[in-house]
């Protein structure tokens, strides 16, 4: 009994996007969509040869509509705004305990954080204001707001 080149295709879609769902790789789906794509062709009664080059062809196709996308995700955020712990730099905060240049606590943006002065010869009392001028590891290195 024969089977049809499209069932073979079918197949090989199935078994290359189950293969994507493990892998992560996005090669592996491209060319699970493109067997996909060539199976609905020879469904059709699409000869053998011009399978191939739709196949040939989705799997261009696909690598060339990503590519954007991957670059996008590689490079990162748009704008190049600060996100995290970078995202505090330059944040008021306000000392809850104070701080010296070898310790003490602040609250930025409702979170507690352990905090040095910049400068090791400032204390800041508890109650001030303070500048987020870095973060250390988990440590806010801050400076007294004037």
């Amino acid at each position: 009994m024969a089977v049809d080149m499209w069932v073979i295709w079918l197949i090989a879609a199935v078994g290359l996007i189950v293969l994507e769902i493990f892998t992560l790789t996005a090669a592996v789906g491209i060319l699970g969509g493109a067997a996909l794509i060539t199976a609905l062709t020879a469904a059709l009664g699409v000869p053998v040869p011009v399978q191939l080059v739709v196949f040939s062809g989705a799997a261009v196709a696909g690598v060339v509509m990503l590519g954007p996308l991957a670059r996008r995700h590689l490079t990162g955020p748009r704008g190049g705004a600060p996100f995290g712990v970078d995202a505090l730099v330059g944040k008021p905060g306000y000392v809850v305990q104070e701080v010296t240049g070898r310790d003490g606590r602040v609250r930025i943006g409702g979170e507690e954080w352990t905090a040095r002065a910049m400068d090791d010869t400032v204390v800041i009392p508890a109650g001030a204001t303070v500048d987020v001028l870095q973060i250390d590891g988990a440590t806010a290195v801050v400076y007294p707001r004037e």
